[in-house]
């Protein structure tokens, strides 16, 4: 089915759409639309070892979490559209509420509540085996008729070889403990800055083509684990609590930079700062706020 003349689609064909015509990513990580309802999506993304955050556990990247809420807040979107217009996460706010249990795959339960002219709102519950047990919460804002691309409107985006969801192995990495991070290339620069090499695996719109929105909230997340951790030198990974993410430009084809500086710290608790840009740091695409939680570290003053 094509919608060469833009026009509106019924529901049913919008439905088939969005589930033929997402991001990259979305299709090789496994990223199902299970259900639909007007401005309302469920979906599942099956449990990979190639998401794991840290192989000493098992559980996932907090980053499949992100990238999965923020493609399926975008699905809620479009269904609560007509399938004529581009869509753009404007800002992304996500609760970590519990570690997901390694093995099981990931549900996510999406509902864009409020349209206007302009800008989608959206609220999103990811979960396990019960909706009222969550492991994350998210609220999005995206924007609509972002640029003149239309996904509804062309072929198939699952048709042909797709890029494989693997993690190299690199033993000597900064990340060697963390498939997810590998997968998405990640390595660290001078001056503690992390680069995120851009790769057809990461694209979220395929028409421009552009960065996943997910990819780069990954991202800084990773840089926020990174930087915290050299920085405070504490042995185990922080631990998300809550992480804001605003999109401010387009991710292009282009490596991506990113660095993380703490705001405040405690004993327990971290707040940061993250920023991501491509070939010039003024100019930023994103930007992250959130905090981790620590173990307790002789040295850092109680809040």
């Amino acid at each position: 089915m094509s919608n060469s003349s833009n026009a509106p689609l019924p529901f049913d064909q919008l439905t088939e759409a969005i589930k033929a015509r997402r991001s990259v990513y979305g299709f090789i990580s496994g990223l199902r639309l299970d259900r639909a309802d007007r401005g309302e999506a469920w979906s599942s993304l099956p449990y990979r070892p190639t998401f794991i955050g840290d192989i000493k556990t098992g559980v996932l990247h907090g980053g499949v979490v992100t990238a999965m809420l923020d493609e399926s807040c975008g699905m809620a979107v479009q269904l609560a559209l007509d399938g004529t217009r581009a869509i753009a996460t404007l800002d992304l706010r996500i609760d970590y509420q519990k570690a997901a249990t390694p093995g099981l795959d990931i549900k996510a339960h999406s509902i864009c509540y409020r349209v206007t002219r302009s800008i989608a709102f959206v609220r999103s519950t990811a979960f396990q085996e019960s909706e009222g047990d969550p492991i994350a919460s998210a609220t999005a804002c995206f924007m609509i008729g972002a640029n003149r691309t239309n996904m509804m409107s062309e072929e198939r985006m699952n048709e042909g070889v797709l890029p494989l969801l693997e993690a190299p192995e690199d033993p000597t990495s900064a990340f060697a403990n963390s498939p997810f991070a590998r997968f998405l290339g990640i390595r660290a620069g001078n001056d503690d800055i992390l680069v995120m090499p851009f790769s057809p695996r990461i694209i979220g719109n395929p028409i421009l083509p552009a960065i996943h929105g997910g990819m780069t909230g990954a991202f800084l997340e990773t840089t926020a684990i990174f930087g915290v951790t050299r920085e405070l030198g504490v042995s185990a990974m922080p631990k998300p609590i809550g992480l804001t993410i605003n999109y401010l430009r387009s991710g292009r084809a282009l490596d991506s930079h990113a660095k993380v500086s703490i705001v405040k710290q405690g004993r327990r608790i971290v707040a940061f700062e993250a920023q991501a840009w491509q070939d010039d740091a003024t100019k930023p695409i994103a930007s992250a706020f959130g905090h981790f939680m620590l173990r307790k570290t002789p040295g850092i003053d109680e809040e």
